[in-house]
């Protein structure tokens, strides 16, 4: 999704922010989106990394089954 915006795009859009944030707060805004950012994944790695554990077992207890 991201992907599609290109530099235009993105000097746009920091422009926006600038004019309607201010300068002191863009530094404040950038961290708490990277912070955000940060948390969101973690929770998904946690999560996959769950689904990946709930499979493994099924997967050795239907080898021990097949044997």
């Amino acid at each position: 999704m991201l992907s599609n915006i290109g530099v235009p795009g993105l000097i746009l859009i920091l422009v926006l922010a600038l004019i309607v944030f201010g300068p002191n707060k863009l530094p404040e805004i950038g961290r708490a989106f990277g912070k955000s950012i940060r948390e969101f994944k973690q929770a998904t790695d946690g999560i996959t990394n769950e689904i990946k554990e709930e499979f493994k077992d099924e997967i050795t207890d239907v080898k021990k089954l097949t044997k």
